[in-house]
């Protein structure tokens, strides 16, 4: 039976992290990232990246691996983190996938076809979208390629953008390379979850520890770096709002308070992709102590692995 591959997901502020650490020494294994902001070198504070001495040896692959400059691609994060899976495995031991950037962990461990794409045709599409507003574009996909109309939020202008970009060209409907959940090698997909209310709380303290923790010298030296000139890092939360703040557009409470909201809708948005996947057992880390959790999952991988 082929080796196993694991994957750990879930809202922000779960403790995602610490507990792939855990999972990796416990069962031989190598971490490989699956946050799209992580991917940054320098963005340590604002990401929650677990720092290089609190990692136990435990070795992490497709962090740190871009310039705040470069743009994130799923396309060539699929690439190399397929690439390190396997180099994981053949190595004998167990890749731990963890992170809760949806598409990533899916371009990762699914079937998942990515299609080209093309600053022109994107542009030109956008610029009707400015234009001409949704209507007439989401008309036009339905024409074309009704499943994935039916399967795109009716207001989400950039998924329709995308989906009218792939057909162009590719001359397939964009719902042929929509994704399935199916894995590309035995997986077992495991999630932290919990209360809702006591998430929020973690999240909103763990906005004012960034900054507390120096989030507004890290962007300074980013921007040192062409921060500025990055579209996808300088957008990333807690680094536009600090960013705000050293230009003056926004005090250092508010830029903390924007920095809490928008986290708390990113994890609407994760418990909501995260949460429509059967795959996923889930565990509640705030009703278990680390080892507990640790033994728990421990025991669900070793029963659902290639040799349970």
């Amino acid at each position: 039976m082929e080796p196993l591959v694991l994957g750990v997901v879930g809202p922000t502020a779960t403790g995602k992290s610490d507990l792939a650490i855990a999972l990796a020494r416990r069962l031989d294994g190598e971490v490989v990232g699956a946050d799209a902001s992580q991917l940054y070198r320098g963005m340590d504070i604002g990401t929650a990246k677990v720092p290089q001495v609190q990692r136990e040896g435990v070795p992490h692959h497709q962090i740190d691996v871009l310039q705040v400059t470069q743009e994130a691609s799923v396309a060539a994060y699929q690439r190399h983190a397929r690439a390190d899976i396997e180099a994981v495995l053949a190595r004998g031991r167990l890749p731990v996938v963890a992170g809760g950037s949806g598409l990533y962990v899916r371009a990762a461990l699914d079937r998942l076809e990515i299609p080209p794409t093309d600053p022109g045709v994107r542009a030109a599409l956008e610029q009707r979208l400015d234009h001409e507003g949704l209507a007439p574009l989401l008309a036009e996909l339905r024409t074309a390629d009704p499943r994935a109309a039916a399967a795109i939020e009716p207001n989400n202008g950039r998924r329709v953008v995308r989906a009218l970009e792939v057909i162009a060209l590719t001359g397939r409907p964009f719902s042929a390379t929509m994704p399935t959940r199916e894995f590309v090698r035995p997986t077992v997909l495991v999630g932290l979850r919990t209360d809702r209310a006591a998430l929020d709380l973690r999240v909103d303290r763990r906005a004012a520890d960034m900054f507390a923790a120096g989030l507004l010298d890290e962007t300074r030296a980013l921007v040192d770096l062409g921060l500025r000139d990055g579209r996808t890092a300088s957008r990333a939360v807690g680094y536009a709002q600090a960013l705000a703040v050293l230009d003056g557009t926004s005090t250092l409470e508010d830029a903390v308070a924007d920095t809490a909201l928008r986290t708390r809708r990113l994890v609407r948005r994760q418990e909501s992709w995260f949460g429509a996947d059967p795959r996923i057992t889930w565990f509640d880390p705030l009703q278990h102590g680390p080892e507990e959790l640790l033994t728990r999952m421990v025991a669900h991988v070793t029963h659902n692995g290639p040799h349970g």
